[in-house]
């Protein structure tokens, strides 16, 4: 996966002195620290990072570089990408129409809500689009622990760990990714670089497709889960495109209350964003 920044040493020999200069190398050509980002993540109460790569300009564009680079999180429903791949290249499922039937059990979305678009038969591009938990934890199940942990490590997906259950450890920190790495990912899906068949690739690249217009084209998957310390957080990654040109992004959020709506924020923020950066209009 991508890392931007790096440390040296530069030792500058003045006359009768010797002095050790420690340069920190986080702003490099090609990346550019965006902290008027900040303002979307103040007035939404949260903290949180934000990083695009321009695939064309190879140049980065960031908010909160240490968090986007060098703190790791629970992928929450954006694992359901590489469940999804997993599923397709091994077998388990033979495409994206195959669905698993509803076992009667009213689940409820993380603020409390019924999630009435979870309980019932679902595809899994349909439970994809709406995020379903219950489908992909009998994703899960079906893959295997032995066979999730051979891809987790030929992905080398995050800290490639699975220390709880086959069925939740995306949800509960035992698995955990940086936005760093989410972004590499969403390049490497999006080029059919990663180390599925290219119809699997494919299938996901597809399914991750939420808006598509004259101007732009918007693919992203959304996640929302909760820290050790209870505090909710949120995911956005994807990529889009304007005028045949891709861009890849991550953004990552967490709020200290609780019962904060992360859902509807994270795609506020997101899109704010992407407007502020030029995107929507078709002129990038």
């Amino acid at each position: 996966m991508m890392h931007i920044c790096s440390k040296f040493r530069l030792f500058v020999v003045l006359p009768f002195l010797s002095i050790l200069i420690f340069i920190s190398a986080c702003t490099p050509n090609n990346t550019v620290i965006d902290n008027s980002l900040k303002k979307y993540f103040d007035d939404n109460h949260v903290e949180g990072c934000f990083g695009l790569w321009d695939n064309g300009q190879n140049r980065f564009t960031i908010y909160n570089l240490e968090r986007f680079r060098d703190s790791a999180y629970l992928p929450a429903s954006t694992f359901k990408v590489v469940n999804s791949l997993i599923a397709l290249h091994t077998g388990r499922f033979f495409s994206d129409t195959v669905v698993i039937k509803w076992d009667g059990k009213t689940r409820f979305y993380p603020n409390g809500d019924t999630a009435k678009l979870w309980n019932k038969d679902l595809s899994m591009k349909e439970a994809f689009n709406v995020s379903a938990v219950p489908f992909y934890q009998e994703v899960a199940r079906q893959i295997g622990k032995d066979t999730m942990q051979m891809w987790l490590d030929s992905l080398k997906y995050g800290s490639q760990k699975i220390t709880s259950a086959i069925d939740t450890f995306w949800l509960d920190n035992s698995l955990k990714i940086t936005a760093d790495e989410q972004v590499g990912l969403m390049k490497k899906l999006y080029f059919k670089q990663l180390v599925f068949n290219s119809r699997s690739q494919e299938i996901v690249h597809r399914m991750m497709l939420q808006e598509d217009s004259a101007q732009y084209k918007l693919s992203y998957k959304t996640g929302w889960g909760f820290l050790p310390n209870g505090n909710p957080l949120g995911w956005a990654v994807g990529w889009i495109e304007e005028n045949k040109h891709v861009y890849f992004f991550a953004l990552n959020l967490e709020s200290k209350d609780h019962k904060a709506d992360i859902g509807k924020m994270r795609l506020q923020i997101l899109k704010s964003i992407l407007k502020q950066l030029g995107f929507f209009e078709g002129k990038k």
